[in-house]
């Protein structure tokens, strides 16, 4: 499987950088099999059926965009420098693994300050990242970082402008319960209390599970051959609760559907052999084209970036010839792409084999 076969053109002017108002009026491709229309978010109700399930992540994206000031005092005195940080995940230690720019001119021991009483001091560096020790913690570290800290942006989108007061609610689901990611699950993004209860008095049902979207989401995929990438690895759990949720709801023959690419990750590993059980770890499941779906009956998702995991991902889920005509369909129609794009929702054939689908 060639990286190249994920790939097609995209005129910029259908990157979005600002989501549809009210998030529900986003245009919406629905395609069964071969079949695709052309609707809207809010009509979503209208094409599930009493007795699904949508698999909502409940993780809240922190604000981990932070711009601090480094010092260093040498023979010319005292000196201050501009250093922009991105967090990434948290370690084991109760410390940051980070971006810093520029790295290359932070020492190990310096202290970055961001605000009054709120510094990190760097421990480490290695293959491009920053390990950092902040001052605070818990409760008081939240705290600073909701005072100090900006949307971490995907790149596209921070490319084009800065992360602004308006991000903070246009970038976080309403359902945002777990703190800890760095990155949106997109496709939630669409949803708002109007279209859940809606989905609701539809006799839809919902389950929360948490992946922790980490930066590695954004990361381009650099081999030729597709199936020697190695995916990043982000933390997930799914409960007992939710477990027991989703296998009811096969059993008594209603569709689960994810709502977005993590949750649908997230629900395959716990899924790994052969009946979603409860689970808790990280995760860094690899779907692509071949990949055998045990708990997924469709999906909700945005449109992603051409040669991307995702773009396999819904290869895997619809077959690469399909996926092909969905994407030329929402090109030619103007579709808005990524993370503040348009939505669709993917239902593959009935009897659709996705190891033949590889193959196709």
């Amino acid at each position: 499987m060639k990286l190249s076969d994920f790939d097609f053109d995209l005129p910029e002017a259908q990157i979005a950088t600002r989501p549809a108002r009210p998030r529900s009026a986003a245009r919406m491709l629905v395609a069964e099999g071969a079949a695709i229309t052309d609707a809207h978010v809010r009509d979503l109700p209208d094409w599930l059926r009493p007795g699904d399930r949508l698999v909502l992540n409940d993780t809240r994206v922190i604000p981990a965009r932070l711009s601090g000031l480094r010092r260093r005092s040498g023979a010319a005195g005292d000196t201050a420098a501009r250093i922009e940080v991105t967090l990434l995940e948290p370690t084991a230690q109760g410390r940051w693994q980070a971006l810093l720019k520029p790295l290359k001119k932070v020492r190990d021991g310096e202290v970055i300050t961001f605000d009054e009483g709120f510094c990190a001091t760097v421990t480490s560096r290695d293959e491009g990242r920053a390990v950092l020790a902040f001052n605070l913690a818990g409760d008081d570290f939240d705290a600073a970082l909701e005072r100090v800290g900006a949307m971490p942006l995907p790149p596209y989108i921070a490319a084009r402008r800065m992360a602004d007061a308006q991000d903070r609610t246009d970038y976080q689901t309403v359902w945002a319960r777990r703190p800890g990611a760095v990155a949106a699950p997109t496709a939630s993004l669409h949803f708002d209390a109007a279209l859940l209860d809606a989905l609701a008095a539809r006799g839809v049902a919902f389950s929360h599970v948490t992946l922790h979207v980490g930066a590695g989401t954004f990361l381009p995929v650099t081999v030729a051959d597709v199936t020697r990438h190695r995916m990043h690895a982000e933390w997930g759990e799914v409960s007992e609760q939710a477990a027991a949720e989703i296998a009811s709801t096969r059993a008594a023959g209603g569709r689960v559907i994810p709502v977005g690419t993590t949750a649908l990750r997230l629900i395959e590993t716990a899924a790994r052999d052969g009946a979603i059980a409860p689970w808790r770890g990280e995760t860094d499941i690899f779907i692509y084209p071949g990949f055998r779906f045990r708990v997924t009956d469709a999906l909700i998702t945005n449109f992603h970036l051409p040669k991307s995991t995702l773009m396999m991902l819904v290869a895997a889920l619809m077959g690469q010839g399909t996926i092909r005509r969905i994407y030329a369909h929402a090109v030619a129609s103007g579709y808005r792409f990524f993370s503040y794009g348009d939505a669709s929702l993917l239902i593959p054939a009935p009897g659709h084999d996705n190891a033949a689908a590889a193959r196709s």
